[in-house]
C-alpha cells in the first residue's frame, strides 16, 4: 500500500514528464504529428512506471472526474491537483533554463506551450470556440479515461495505460491548431506563467479557459459515464 505523500509525488513527477516531454517538443520545433505523440507518449510512459503507484491521472480534470464518479474523495481529488499543477510549474520551469541556455530561441519570444485563443491560435479559435473546444475534447478524452479504467475486460484494463495515451494523441491532432490543445488545466497552469513574458500577461488572461473548459469537460464525461455506460451493477 503506498502512503498518500508517495502518490502525490508521482503524481508530480508524472505531470512534469507530461508538460516537459510535450511542451518541449512544442517549443523546440516539433510539427503537429510530433507534438500529439510526445504528449500521448508521454501518458503511456507514465501508466507503466507510477500507475500502479497513483493511478497516473496527471490531470485535475481525470481526477475530479474520478471524484464524480465516486472513486476518490474530494480531499484526494484537490490534493493531486496541487501536486500536477506543481509538476507542471516545475517542468515549465525547467524549459525556461533550458531556453536560456541556447542561442535559438529568446525567452522574450518563447511562448513556452502556454494554451491561447484569438491571434495566438494558428485558426484564429475566438474565446467562445476555445471553450466549446475545450468541452468537448475533455469529454471524450475523460469519457475514454472512466470507461477504460472502469472495464471489467482484463484484457482492456491491462492495456487501459496504452489506450488512454492513444487518445490523448488523438485530441491532440485536432485541438492543437483550435487551442494548442489544453485538456488538462494543470498542463495549462505552468506554461501559462512562463509564456507570460512573451505575450505580455496574456497568456494568464487566456489561461482561465482552459481551466474551465476542462473542468466542465470532465463533468459532462462522469455523467455521461454514469448514465450511458457504467455497468449498472457496479
Amino acid at each position: 500500500m503506498y502512503t498518500k505523500s508517495q502518490k502525490l509525488l508521482a503524481e508530480f513527477l508524472g505531470t512534469f514528464g507530461l508538460v516537459f516531454f510535450g511542451c518541449g517538443t512544442a517549443i523546440f520545433g516539433g510539427d503537429l504529428v510530433a507534438i500529439s505523440l510526445a504528449f500521448g507518449l508521454s501518458i503511456v510512459v507514465a501508466a507503466y512506471t507510477i500507475g500502479k503507484i497513483s493511478g497516473a491521472h496527471l490531470n485535475p480534470a481525470v481526477s475530479f472526474a474520478m471524484y464524480f464518479d465516486k472513486r476518490m474523495s474530494l480531499n484526494d481529488a484537490i490534493a493531486y491537483s496541487v501536486a500536477q499543477i506543481a509538476g507542471s510549474v516545475f517542468a515549465s520551469l525547467c524549459h525556461l533554463i533550458i531556453v536560456a541556455c541556447t542561442g535559438r530561441i529568446k525567452i522574450g519570444d518563447c511562448l513556452f506551450g502556454a494554451n491561447m485563443f484569438g491571434d495566438y491560435s494558428a485558426a484564429k479559435t475566438n474565446f467562445f470556440g476555445a471553450l466549446l473546444v475545450e468541452i468537448i475534447l475533455t469529454a471524450v478524452f475523460v469519457l475514454f479515461v472512466l470507461s477504460v479504467t472502469g472495464s471489467r475486460d482484463e484484457g482492456t484494463s491491462k492495456h487501459a495505460g496504452l489506450f488512454i495515451g492513444l487518445a490523448l494523441t488523438f485530441v491532440h491532432l485536432i485541438g492543437i491548431p483550435l487551442t494548442g490543445t489544453s485538456v488538462n488545466p494543470a498542463r495549462s497552469i505552468g506554461p501559462a506563467i512562463f509564456g507570460s513574458i512573451a505575450s505580455g500577461g496574456k497568456s494568464l488572461l487566456h489561461m482561465f479557459i482552459f481551466i474551465i473548459g476542462p473542468m466542465c469537460g470532465a463533468f459532462v464525461a462522469a455523467f455521461i459515464y454514469s448514465f450511458l455506460i457504467k455497468d449498472k451493477d457496479q
